[in-house]
């Protein structure tokens, strides 16, 4: 090329000319820009070269404002219109010639810079461009256009989300939801930080976020991350900053069917035909239901009658919530699907709708309800001596609550006979069992209730009144296996098998109360479930089943279901194989239940603490967790919970602590204590 040659380069992308100026070694040539800038090019990275006369970088400025009235992207649509048909190339001169009728140098730079920057008529072959078919600038078109509104949309969408930062109220559209929605999934993955006990940047690593999360991420500048996916959902208000991430990652469904929901309305609205038509009338009774006060499904209560004989009996009425359902209908099989009632701090997720589950199906005060009653007379050492079960009509009496009734008992109210009988014959059986080889472990238990944002956390006191609701419970699950047994009834029957405690003289060493509780409990083997009776050493039984919760337990149901169709002489509504492919199913569901209820409890224990950071508590160290690195189980004593915490010195089982918390991150499942002086915690209580 020869010196004052105009020729057009790219700089990082950008179109620039320049001015030939001199040789740089055989094959590369300095370039002098219009600031005189000099730049170094091969051949390959000149993009055009301007002919017909010689240039000073001077010249440059004058030149391209000759280029600019010709730059009209319009224009290029009226030449493809022209060009189509036949498909011809045409060169930037040739375009100069057809678009402005001129073919000088400013021209033909002007059709040059057209055309390399068109994405939609033309495409460059070699030095000509040729002419797009009508159906591929169609597709571009179309693509175009929707490029468009998906950056209108994000815009949009930007623009809601910084509005809905500032507080206001948004009203978000369906393609927001969708990008919201899938931001909670990401975040949801949080909870397997708890589960797996893995490690923030290894969550990151298994997880990358999918491409709509990054893309909505990286264009509101958040980090990329499931924390950075759950802090962005908080700040909009679309979740809570106590999100249940453990219950979202989970497959238990929140809210019931529209179709659920109607079929709940029909049977309260239109009650089925009773299958039960020849129901034992036992309304003359005194029921009482004793609970927790804020129990709303209400599935048991209590009676004692006096035979002719003298002998007396008890009574377990349990609530009929087959009254209201068959097997395999929407109601029974929603109620599988959810396998059990979910009982979180912030409150229930029920099994069954609660139109039903709190009203025709529960047990309430001063109303004929439909039950399975089971009537047991026990000898004198508290075993079963004679049972009947029969569908019943009951009305109870009187709904207490656990306090109310360890009142009666601790005055003796005189009105009430019956609680007293119920509660002596509760301590008979209880003695029975461990003459049976029921085993006792005591260890305190935290009841958790979250309400408004306040975090109460009680001992769940084992009263007189739970024990003795507890004893009916276990007796009535004992009656009804015995009956599956005796006529050959696949029941889900429970069991556990014979635990190796520890010997004597090994426990003896240990601390007595909760650390020696808390080893024999460590060796306590699960409970098992079989469509056939089995022992269950832990209450001391040789037959078992759950049979007291059927509105809350899917497993209870199954034993009603089954039970009731034999005392009505119809064939069992599941075969043995049947049922063991229903109990498989619920079983592995019940399990996913029974974690997030405890990953939830210990979410909001921690979240209890890490409130109280000037809390002095008083622990004792249970066991060791891992003794060559200090870390022990703790008991917090004035709350139930069993934590871990790592030492600086050496302490024994059973010792007595005083700590406060030092960290506590709920949403990491993290929690460090300190241990403290006497002189500081002295201190912080007066």
């Amino acid at each position: 090329m020869d010196k004052g040659t105009l020729v057009e380069f790219r700089v990082q992308g950008d179109r620039r000319l320049g001015v030939v100026d001199r040789p740089d070694g055989k094959t590369r040539w300095f370039v002098l820009d219009e600031r005189g800038q000099s730049h170094s090019l091969a051949p390959r990275q000149i993009s055009y070269t301007v002919n017909g006369q010689t240039y000073k970088p001077s010249d440059i400025g004058s030149f391209q404002g000759q280029v600019q009235p010709y730059i009209d992207p319009s224009s290029l649509e009226v030449a493809w219109e022209l060009l189509v048909e036949d498909g011809e190339a045409v060169t930037p001169a040739q375009m100069a010639n057809l678009l402005f009728s001129e073919s000088d140098s400013a021209a033909c730079y002007a059709a040059h810079c057209l055309l390399s920057e068109d994405k939609l008529y033309f495409k460059q072959k070699a030095e000509a461009y040729e002419p797009r078919t009508a159906a591929q600038v169609a597709e571009l078109k179309h693509q175009i256009e929707v490029k468009a509104l998906k950056a209108r949309g994000q815009k949009e969408f930007a623009d809601r989300v910084e509005q809905a930062l500032r507080g206001e109220a948004v009203e978000w559209q369906r393609h927001d939801r969708q990008r919201l929605e899938g931001l909670e999934k990401y975040a949801a993955l949080l909870a397997d930080v708890v589960r797996m006990g893995v490690n923030f940047d290894t969550l990151a690593r298994a997880y990358p976020p999918p491409s709509p999360v990054l893309e909505t991420m990286n264009m509101l500048e958040r980090p990329a991350t499931p924390p950075g996916a759950l802090q962005l959902l908080i700040d909009l208000g679309w979740w809570d900053a106590h999100e249940n991430l453990f219950l979202r990652r989970s497959s238990i469904p929140v809210q019931f069917p529209s179709k659920v929901l109607e079929v709940a309305q029909q049977r309260l609205d239109f009650p089925p035909t009773d299958l039960d038509a020849n129901r034992l009338d036992l309304s003359h009774l005194k029921v009482y239901t004793i609970d927790d006060e804020s129990t709303t499904e209400i599935d048991d209560g209590l009676s004692w009658e006096l035979l002719p004989d003298g002998r007396e009996r008890l009574w377990v009425h349990i609530a009929d919530p087959t009254r209201w359902l068959v097997p395999e209908d929407e109601l029974d099989l929603e109620a599988r699907k959810r396998g059990s009632t979910v009982y979180l701090p912030t409150g229930m997720v029920p099994m069954f709708p609660e139109l039903l589950a709190t009203g025709p199906m529960s047990l309430v005060q001063g109303r004929v309800s439909c039950a399975l009653s089971f009537g047991v007379v026990l000898d004198e050492a508290g075993g079963v001596e004679d049972y009947t079960i029969h569908p019943s009509f009951i009305k109870p009496t009187y709904r207490l609550t656990y306090e109310d009734v360890d009142e009666m008992l601790e005055l003796g109210v005189e009105a009430e006979p019956e609680i007293e009988a119920i509660a002596n014959w509760a301590k008979q059986r209880k003695s029975w069992r461990y003459t049976q080889g029921a085993i006792s472990i005591n260890m305190p238990e935290a009841t958790i209730k979250v309400k408004n944002d306040q975090i109460d956390i009680d001992i769940l006191d084992d009263s007189s009144s739970r024990q003795l609701v507890a004893e009916m419970m276990i007796m009535a699950g004992e009656v009804a296996a015995r009956y599956g047994q005796a006529h050959n009834i696949p029941l889900p029957f429970r069991g556990q098998p014979q635990p190796e405690l520890p010997p004597d003289e090994e426990l003896l060493l240990l601390p007595a109360g909760f650390v020696r509780s808390c080893a024999m409990r460590r060796c306590m083997p699960k409970s098992e479930m079989s469509i056939t009776p089995l022992r269950h050493a832990g209450l001391g039984l040789n037959t078992y089943t759950q049979a007291t919760s059927p509105i809350r337990r899917y497993s209870d149901l199954l034993t009603h279901f089954q039970l009731k169709a034999h005392l009505r002489g119809e064939s069992l509504p599941f075969t043995a194989d049947q049922l063991r492919e229903v109990m498989m199913t619920v079983t592995s569901t019940t399990q996913e239940v029974t974690m997030v209820e405890r990953q939830t409890n210990r979410y909001w224990a921690l979240e209890y603490l890490r409130r109280h950071p000037d809390q002095v508590w008083d622990v004792t160290v249970l066991m060791w967790l891992r003794e060559d690195s200090n870390l022990a189980l703790i008991l917090l004593e004035d709350l139930g919970l069993q934590l871990p915490m790592f030492f600086k010195r050496t302490v024994g089982l059973g010792e007595q602590v005083l700590v406060k918390v030092s960290h506590a991150d709920p949403q990491k499942d993290m929690i460090q204590f300190q241990e403290i002086i006497y002189q500081e915690s002295h201190q912080a209580t007066n």
